[in-house]
């Protein structure tokens, strides 16, 4: 009797078997799910090393048919960084249009910008401990070379444009930052050493705005259907570029959007430029009338104390689904203002680290959420509390605000490992000096599909052990409906100084109407 070969199964039966291996990356958080605005917009690149990606190479490796099957899984959401190689291996990307098609969530990974204050970098070592730092100073003037090699031949600009026009499917457009260990090794040397800077120094706010522009400029020159966009470290400077535009080209890509997650990162003066940048934020969330998901988020030590409509201008987004802010001082009607004005369709409301100043409770603004909002699933208010005790506690402390997390050392920072994260999925392979070679039809090791993992919070099939005497959130034996909660706002124990996790666990439940005890927390 024939024995059946794999070849025999069908390629959906083969792309079952893979998902094994690696998981779909179609398969995303819906926009209206708690975890969308923290895990979808702000996750990270997984490491393009990891095993599941080598045996997924490999597989692509065995015939045509085979490599038509698992291209998905290794180009759907890929990765390219600011500098030569990166955008070698990019432009290659966009010269395989079988390859590019795939392409749905694309990763730009802009690196600090090396501000040279002469005409050669030099470096003055202070100080016992500098036999132990752990770069090299004629790297850094390498790479600051490079940089300004490319800013000058405008090549980022050239390459974008051709990869994003190449990238058919595109749906979403990520900028992040990256650090490899020999600029955070330089970081931490100059904060030790402040006189260094008069020499070189690394800045986030110019490569920033440089990587936006480029970005902006290659997405108004495509014609690809992207609707989202996400940064978690912007610097307000990256907007600027913008204002240069004519009106349309800006009111042109923010017609587009149907998701914008935006964390700004820059703390000084953040107030004054946020102000500045009123008129822009009205510019382009009046025209992003398709906008389903949208959030703005500050540091949590130095929240924003602008009014929420001086960013949101009383804009409302028929479509809205999920909306979050983060880092805010605030009055409790502009929430509830916020809020009711999109009662009819939001689903998902996040306020992380929002304060409110004298004169407002929240217990306010969760009746109002409880009593009015009838869509509302889910709601997010982590870390929140009132303006006075976060002063108080400064206050008591006898301390100033501090600095932003040093630079190369925040949560949402990219760190890279040996290999730069950088596109060169089942294609690209290492090269015994160093470098890469390529070929088209092959497979090999470096995929840089950027799969998210399942958050814990999806597992909606996670049964208890039979002698628990808690029940979880997914336990199908609920049917308390909710009965036994408190139903009196006084009973929430809003005391208008402070509000424990304890207690911010307790109003999410609330305001959504779930049992205290069975629901997910």
């Amino acid at each position: 009797m024939a024995t059946a070969s794999i070849h025999s199964l069908s390629n959906e039966i083969l792309r079952l078997i893979l998902d094994q291996i690696e998981p779909d990356p179609d398969k995303t958080i819906p926009i209206d799910r708690r975890q969308f605005l923290s895990v979808e917009s702000f996750d990270r690149p997984l490491p393009s090393s990891r095993g599941s990606i080598k045996d997924i190479g490999r597989f692509r490796c065995a015939c045509r048919r085979f490599a038509d099957v698992g291209a998905p899984l290794l180009y759907t959401r890929v990765a390219a960084r600011f500098s030569k190689k990166g955008l070698r291996k990019l432009e290659q990307l966009a010269a395989w249009p079988h390859l590019a098609r795939h392409v749905k969530k694309f990763s730009y990974l802009l690196p600090y910008f090396y501000r040279n204050g002469g005409g050669e970098i030099r470096l003055q070592l202070q100080g016992a401990g500098d036999a132990l730092i752990t770069f090299d100073p004629g790297n850094l003037r390498q790479k600051a070379e490079e940089q300004q090699q490319i800013i000058e031949s405008q090549e980022d600009v050239r390459v974008l444009k051709k990869a994003i026009a190449s990238f058919t499917s595109l749906q979403f457009v990520q900028l992040l930052r990256v650090t490899d260990e020999e600029d955070s090794a330089f970081l931490a040397y100059i904060r030790q050493h402040e006189d260094s800077r008069r020499f070189v120094d690394l800045q986030w706010a110019p490569a920033c705005s440089h990587g936006s522009q480029t970005i902006g400029r290659a997405l108004l020159h495509s014609n690809v259907p992207w609707s989202r966009f996400s940064s978690p470290m912007l610097s307000p400077q990256s907007a600027e570029f913008l204002a240069l535009h004519r009106p349309q080209s800006l009111s042109t890509l923010a017609a587009r959007l149907t998701c914008l997650t935006l964390h700004f990162d820059d703390g000084t003066d953040l107030d004054q430029k946020m102000s500045e940048l009123s008129n822009l934020f009205r510019t382009v969330f009046t025209a992003a009338e398709n906008m389903q998901a949208v959030h703005v988020g500050f540091p949590s030590h130095r929240p924003l104390n602008l009014r929420l409509e001086d960013v949101f201008h009383n804009v409302t987004w028929e479509k809205l689904v999920a909306f979050g802010i983060q880092g805010w001082k605030l009055d409790a009607e502009e929430i509830i203002d916020l809020a009711l004005r999109h009662k009819d369709r939001l689903k998902g409301l996040r306020l992380r680290d929002v304060l409110l100043k004298d004169g407002s409770m929240w217990k306010d603004v969760l009746r109002t959420l409880r009593d009015s909002m009838y869509r509302l699933e889910w709601v997010s208010l982590r870390r929140i509390g009132y303006a006075r005790h976060f002063d108080d506690l400064w206050l008591a402390a006898g301390a100033e605000v501090p600095d932003d997390p040093p630079p190369g050392e925040s949560d949402s920072d990219t760190s890279e490992s040996e290999h730069d994260p950088i596109v060169g999925p089942s294609t690209f392979h290492h090269a015994a000096n160093g470098g890469y070679v390529s070929d088209p039809e092959q497979s090999g090791s470096d995929a840089d599909s950027d799969e998210e993992p399942e958050p814990e919070e999806n597992n909606e099939m996670e049964f208890p052990p039979l002698n628990s005497p808690d029940t979880p959130a997914s336990a199908p034996w609920c049917n308390c409906s909710g009965r036994g909660h408190q139903e009196s706002v006084e009973d929430l124990g809003d005391d208008g100084y402070t509000v424990s996790n304890t207690k911010r666990k307790a109003w999410e439940q609330w305001v959504v109407r779930r049992c205290p005890e069975h629901s997910e927390r």
